[in-house]
């Protein structure tokens, strides 16, 4: 990250989400499921934490659009973050916005 300006953020606190948390999956699709309303994210204790990953989601949007980001380095696997295994929440609103994911 030499040379480079970063800002680091977890979408899933920005949604309100306490740390540490109980581990969440994304159910019936990906991110962009979830933000057309046709998946939810649900923890593993059965609660759907949905609506604080879309809020944290699009703080960060918010966030990159304020500081001029072109480019998110994300968590690899992660329901909010992750890219290859299945695309999450923020990952897939960053990314239909026209900022380039790096997964890491």
């Amino acid at each position: 990250l030499r040379g480079h300006r970063w800002i680091p953020v977890c979408p899933e606190q920005l949604g309100g989400l306490p740390t540490p948390r109980t581990a969440a999956d994304l159910v019936g699709g990906d991110g962009n499921d979830v933000l057309a309303g046709r998946a939810s994210v649900v923890d593993r204790q059965g609660r759907d934490v949905t609506d604080q990953f879309i809020i944290g989601a699009h703080l960060c949007l918010a966030i990159a659009r304020a500081q001029h980001i072109s480019t998110a380095l994300l968590k690899a696997r992660s329901p909010s973050c992750g890219l290859n295994d299945k695309t999450g929440v923020t990952a897939a609103l960053l990314a239909a916005n026209g900022i380039k994911i790096i997964e890491f």
